[in-house]
């Protein structure tokens, strides 16, 4: 209660008995990997707690990724969550992209009033707020026909306070084996750039190998929590070095922020019942505001959304991928929906359909008895 970072989790006592606190904000990610058993859901859940207990809904939002689907599901229905709590792996890819685009979404929204942080532009907006001042920009709207100076306007700034927003993931190896590519981008954006937007990451996983936690979001996140693992060689794939190996599970841990220094920490045990009697009475206070766009595939849907994702825009684009990936199978002389998919970063489903629209058009042929097609359009031409 009395610390003072923005978002403090409670990680538990050292081995002289002093409680230890750290701020979500100055990690500014974390990455937490132990067994089965050594305490690491009990962890992620007293730091969810943490933040439930300091923050209202409207000063911090929840995104909560639960592959397993039953350790983070009893905090559905609750208002903090943006979304429902995500159990499926290829709506939490599509999650993290989401959360990717309201990073940017913000950091727009940041440079039109000229602020460096979330904590900047709430203070800006609270200060207009009770000085009743209107936010404006200036814009360049055209160029004067006779002096052919430029014309500039006024613009005024519909701007609302930006809560933070923490996303939880609590089995990143079901993720990585499912969507590795995706998941891998998505969190390298987030972990480099989502600080100054109040967006914080908290991963977890039970496997810590080096093809769950790659070397890339291994650099982008220095602090670190380790619970006992199985062996020397997971030790040093989280923490840099031996001797969560030796650790007594059961909410025994080695805490490494950001500076390099490991610390011997007993995490704090939290029961399903203290869980429980909590979420129920955050569902007494208010009802969830969900999102549908979080967990709504825009390469999928054609309807407009709320992040500007319009129909007409979409059409134009994939007009331009259709235009571009007909030049690169005419160049490269082969055709396949994975090479398109490689080659342009978009999914399965929208490769496949360029493809069909290939074949309609004329531009490859239908698929031999093995598979391969044809390229049509380039013989022609050739002739």
């Amino acid at each position: 209660e009395n610390s003072g970072g923005k978002l403090t989790l409670g990680l538990g006592k050292d081995i002289g008995g002093e409680p230890i606190f750290a701020d979500l904000t100055r990690m500014p990610h974390l990455l937490v990997a132990g067994t089965t058993g050594s305490g690491k859901s009990v962890a992620v859940n007293s730091m969810i707690l943490s933040i439930l207990y300091r923050l209202n809904p409207d000063q911090c939002k929840l995104i909560l990724i639960d592959p397993k689907m039953l350790e983070l599901s009893v905090y559905d229905n609750i208002p903090h969550l943006l979304t429902p709590v995500v159990t499926e792996p290829a709506k939490a890819v599509i999650a993290l992209k989401w959360t990717v685009r309201e990073m940017e979404k913000r950091y727009s929204s940041m440079s039109h009033l000229g602020v460096r942080n979330i904590a900047g532009y709430n203070q800006r907006l609270h200060q207009a707020l009770n000085n009743k001042e209107t936010l404006t920009r200036t814009v360049q709207t055209g160029f004067d026909e006779e002096t052919g100076k430029p014309i500039f306007e006024e613009q005024i700034l519909d701007l609302k306070p930006m809560p933070y927003i923490i996303v939880v993931v609590d089995e990143m190896a079901d993720l990585m084996l499912i969507a590795g590519k995706d998941i891998e981008a998505s969190v390298q954006r987030l972990a480099q750039m989502a600080r100054a937007a109040g967006i914080h990451l908290i991963m977890a996983t039970q496997r810590p190998s080096v093809d769950v936690i790659t070397g890339t979001i291994k650099a982008n996140f220095p602090t670190r929590i380790s619970f006992q693992v199985t062996s020397k060689i997971d030790s040093r794939t989280i923490l840099g070095e031996p001797g969560a190996e030796s650790l007594l599970g059961s909410g025994d841990m080695l805490f490494m922020q950001s500076g390099g220094k490991l610390r011997r920490v007993h995490g704090p045990f939290v029961s399903d019942h203290e869980v429980e009697k909590i979420v129920d009475f955050l569902r007494r206070q208010e009802m969830p505001t969900y999102i549908d766009e979080i967990t709504e595939d825009i390469d999928e849907s054609n309807h407009n959304n709320t992040y500007n994702y319009t129909t007409g825009d979409s059409n134009d684009k994939d007009e331009e991928i259709f235009n571009k990936a007909t030049d690169l199978i005419c160049r490269e002389g082969r055709v396949s929906t994975s090479f398109i998919q490689r080659h342009f970063q978009i999914g399965y489903n929208r490769a496949a359909r360029i493809i069909e629209r290939m074949e309609k058009e004329g531009i490859i042929s239908k698929p031999n008895r093995v598979g391969k097609r044809e390229i049509l359009s380039r013989k022609i031409d050739d002739e």
